[in-house]
Order: structure tokens, then sequence, then C-alpha cells
């Protein structure tokens, strides 16, 4: 690993994240939502058949299977192939959403961020500007990272984190990393042992280049 890449992810994170590692195995995000189709509304809507480029604005809710995502402004640009790309837009007061639901388990990824980017193809989501992103299991909160920009690959569920001045809020003024990673939860002495847990997320030691 390279200076660079050890002051941008700390020591003690990635530890324990390499720790959480111990079950084998990475369960996916929804299979179905690859190919399921994406539903948009909408306060307005304009359309450029040229570009295959839709813009849509006030109070937009995107759905796509388990998917679901939200912002103030929204460009979706959808290739020959049939694959989209969207570009969700919010604000501090009213940050941009990307959610989904984890594979045969009741978890669900959350992530927040200023600006959202979306790529169908790559089943990869870049959040930018105060972003975060988080892993509930059912409505408890279990895994956190907080950074200026997280990229988020939903297919392999690795995501990486940068720190700067995009990721400064009140709550974390100097804009560095931060993250919290919660052990899969135990059984009590004398309870059955439960189902095995699926790895946690796993943080990437590098940024990735997602853009198109």
């Amino acid at each position: 690993m390279s200076h660079s890449d050890q002051s941008r992810f700390p020591r003690w994170l990635l530890a324990g994240a390499l720790a959480s590692l111990g079950v084998v195995g990475v369960a996916q995000a929804e299979r179905a939502d690859r190919d399921a189709p994406m539903n948009i509304e909408a306060d307005a809507l304009l359309y450029d058949d040229a570009s295959r480029t839709s813009t849509f604005t006030g109070n937009v809710v995107i759905t796509k299977g388990s998917i679901l995502m939200r912002g103030t402004r929204v460009v979706v640009r959808q290739d020959e192939q049939g694959h989209q790309l969207g570009r969700i837009e919010g604000d501090r007061n009213a940050q941009g959403l990307f959610r989904q639901k984890r594979e045969g388990l009741e978890e669900w990824i959350e992530g927040r961020g200023d600006r959202i980017e979306y790529d169908s193809r790559r089943e990869t989501v870049r959040l930018l500007g105060g972003a975060s992103l988080r892993r509930y299991r059912g409505t408890e909160l279990s895994d956190e990272a907080q950074g200026g920009e997280i990229v988020y690959n939903s297919a392999s569920e690795v995501f990486s984190v940068q720190g700067g001045t995009e990721g400064r809020t009140a709550e974390n003024p100097t804009g560095r990393v931060r993250a919290m990673i919660t052990p899969a939860p135990r059984s009590e002495p004398g309870q059955a042992t439960p189902p095995e847990s699926p790895a946690s997320l796993r943080p990437s030691t590098r940024m990735e280049e997602t853009r198109p």
C-alpha cells in the first residue's frame, strides 16, 4: 500500500474492516435490480431525443427494483445498449439519496451526497459533497462511512472513501474520513446459533474510476 493510500484510509479502520471478513463470501445487492425498469416521478421533465437525455426537476423520486433514489434535480442519459447513467443533485438541506436492498437479507445500503452519479452498467454509485454510506440491519444502523467522495460498487459491495474540503460538515469540520464498523451480532449462551452472516461491506484502499 502506498503512503497516499494509507493517509486516505486510516489503518485502524482498514484493520477492523479486514477482521470483519472472517466469514467466507460476500452477499450481493438485489440481482433483479440491474434489469428492472427505471421509474421516475417529478414536477417537470425536459427530454432531448438527440442526446437521449431526460432532465427531471422538483422532488424527483426514482425507483428501479429495490433501488430508491431522490433528488431536487436528476439528469438521466440512456446509452445505445439501454444502460442508464444518472446524475442526482441536491443540497445540504436536502441531499441526494441512494438506497438499495441486499440480496436475500433484511439489510439496506443507503448513500447520501450533494451529488450522486449512478451507472447501471457498472453497478456503481459515486457520492460527492458531504457524502455518507450506511448499512442498516432492518432499521438499526450497522456500518457507516463519511467523506468528501465515496464510490460504492453494488455488485462487489466494495467501497472507497476520500476526505477533503467537500467532506466538511458541522459535525466534521476537518473533512477527514470517518467510519464506524460494528461486528456481526452474536447469540447469547444457550441460544441457537444464528445463520451465518455475510461479510460486511469491504473498503478499498484506493479510489476507483467510475466516470463514463
